[in-house]
């Protein structure tokens, strides 16, 4: 077996596996055991398969073997299963990493100002700008689509690392929301990199690439509405009771 093909296998196993474990912290009690254990049995799995996924991209970008020789057009090929697979396996560990780290970070947020967080937001800026640029210049304006994602999401994530006074249990959205970006992410990649395995002919179909955004944002939306500070002194949302 080749090293790409062994790539793939592991890519899959881990891939599945954080696919299959998203939805139990989404379904469970938060904050309660399932929620944490299923929820960092998804996480370090969404990590393992982002960081394949940029090997697999490099490998296809500059490898010493062509990939996928029946799809003819190789400059399609380049930004699909290069630069949008980098972008997209950059954006799912940005996601994983934040997720982890504002619940970690709660009482000391200046953390997340380190250099090392910091890398993490530039790494997905970069490649989103890339991928955006690549997709614009090859006519495929999805992946500059796709690419916004990333953009909007390091903009709200810097925004509450910076933000001098964040209202109390901010984190709480903050950590909703970065994993089930991760979430989103996977998806698109798993729906546009791996569908044109399945039916070429509909990788680029909007209607299927929006199912992963559409559902995610509703997802995200809704916990934010959960979680947001009440009002009325004394009331305390039901969402943020769970998470105590």
């Amino acid at each position: 077996m080749h090293l790409f093909e062994a790539l793939v296998v592991l890519h899959v196993i881990a891939g599945a596996t954080g696919l299959i474990a998203f939805w139990v912290p989404i379904a469970a009690r938060k904050g309660g055991a399932a929620h944490r254990k299923w929820g960092r049995i998804g996480t370090y799995a969404f990590l393992v398969a982002g960081t394949l996924a940029i090997a697999m991209a490099l490998l296809s970008l500059y490898g010493p073997e062509q990939r996928l020789p029946m799809i003819t057009d190789r400059v399609l090929f380049a930004g699909l299963f290069g630069w949008m697979m980098l972008y997209l396996g950059t954006l799912t560990i940005g996601f994983a990493v934040y997720g982890l780290a504002v619940v970690r970070h709660r009482a000391n947020r200046a953390a997340l100002r380190g250099p090392f967080y910091q890398t993490v937001f530039v790494a997905v800026i970069a490649s989103a700008l890339w991928c955006g640029y690549f997709g614009l210049s090859i006519g495929q304006p999805l992946m500059a689509a796709v690419a916004l994602i990333g953009l909007a999401a390091v903009a709200t994530q810097q925004f509450y690392v910076w933000r001098a006074s964040p209202p109390p249990r901010a984190h709480i959205p903050e950590h909703f929301r970065a994993l089930l970006g991760m979430g989103i992410s996977a998806y698109t990649a798993f729906l546009s990199v791996g569908l044109i395995r399945l039916v070429p002919e509909h990788v680029f179909n909007p209607l299927i690439w929006a199912v992963p955004s559409i559902i995610g944002v509703s997802l995200i939306i809704r916990f934010t509405i959960g979680t947001r500070p009440a009002r009325r002194s004394g009331a305390v949302p039901a969402q943020q009771q769970q998470e105590a």
